[in-house]
């Protein structure tokens, strides 16, 4: 099946309008044909080669909501209809312990990334900046109707890469979370966590966004520019989701945290972040690191959004301002996450 998208012809071009080539519907396939898709900072990285060599063209893209089109003859969990989303994974080796345990996204032998990854027929995978993907059904999710169609995509990265660690490190009452970073990742944290019932803090580095941050269930906001904040809030967090995609100064927020606390990081930045470890002695700090989640805390996370009314803030484009949009999320210029109108492919 040819189909219509967006792809990184190398990695110092533009994204080009092409075709791919989509796999033929197996048995336990489900062909999508996608409605919208978010644009994530991670796609930027990885088309540009920061995360390391990748092959060209590469369609980008592994936040994707649609509709079930096409099932295969064995496909027990979709039909034709069905609204439905794919996330940063499309397969795994299924064999090793993590994937047994369903920590899939956590593969031993590495997950199969919805794109720049060897598929299961040996072609690249190509992600969703296109009109119709093929996904076997079991990496497939269900996206509830009461979640915005159009703001639903998002969810699959940045929803459940900060739904994840909240979770996991029992972010609730009673706990208190910083949020560093008030970007796509950073403005879900704060959804999520007040939705847990934190008291949630967003560290960023001015008050331009203060105002969205308490409107989307912030308790304080603080300007980490004014480098007193670190002074009057040490030992203070018991969770801090740091969503930064470049290198901060770690120690001075690892000095935040209070007895036990854990500084968890989603965001990736291409270089190393220097730690030094004495700051992990006081207060027996943890410094961590949190991928996506699995299938089933991915459903977990959509279902939890759609009961507490949960969902991006997000500006809508057609494909043909995607260059400009990565432009502006280079210089944090979205509010807050863009999403690619799927329909717009069709004449690109």
């Amino acid at each position: 099946m040819i189909v219509n998208a967006y792809a990184a012809p190398s990695a110092t071009e533009p994204l080009v309008p092409t075709t791919i080539e989509r796999r033929d519907v197996g048995a336990q396939d489900v062909l999508i044909e996608i409605a919208y898709a978010g644009i994530c900072h991670s796609d930027i990285h990885a088309a540009r080669g920061e995360w390391g060599p990748i092959s060209y063209p590469q369609v980008v893209g592994h936040e994707i909501v649609g509709v079930v089109t096409e099932v295969g003859s064995g496909v027990t969990k979709y039909a034709v209809g069905d609204r439905v989303g794919v996330g940063c994974m499309v397969n795994s080796c299924r064999e090793c312990v993590n994937c047994k345990a369903g920590m899939e996204n956590y593969c031993l032998k590495g997950n199969t990334q919805t794109y720049t990854s060897v598929d299961r027929d040996g072609t690249i995978t190509q992600g969703g900046y296109s009109t119709h993907i093929v996904v076997d059904e079991d990496f497939v999710l269900r996206v509830p109707e009461s979640i915005d169609y159009a703001a639903a995509a998002p969810l699959l990265c940045a929803g459940i890469t900060t739904y994840s660690p909240l979770r996991h490190w029992n972010a609730g009452p009673g706990k208190k979370v910083a949020v560093v970073g008030m970007g796509g990742l950073g403005h879900m944290a704060v959804k999520i966590a007040h939705a847990l019932g934190a008291e949630v803090t967003v560290l960023s580095q001015s008050l331009s966004k203060q105002e969205d941050g308490l409107r989307l269930g912030a308790d304080h906001y603080y300007a980490t520019a004014d480098g007193v904040v670190f002074e009057e809030h040490a030992n203070e967090f018991d969770l801090i989701i740091n969503t930064v995609s470049a290198v901060i100064d770690m120690g001075a927020y690892l000095g935040l945290l209070a007895l036990d606390g854990t500084l968890v990081n989603v965001g990736a930045p291409p270089e190393p972040l220097p730690i030094q470890v004495f700051t992990l002695f006081g207060n027996r700090r943890s410094f961590a690191g949190s991928g996506i989640g699995s299938i089933q805390e991915t459903q977990e996370m959509l279902d939890f959004c759609a009961e507490h009314g949960i969902a991006p803030e997000t500006e809508l484009i057609s494909a043909d301002e995607i260059n400009d949009a990565w432009e502006r999320v280079l210089r944090s210029d979205v509010r807050y996450r863009f999403v690619i109108d799927a329909k717009t492919l069709v004449t690109a």
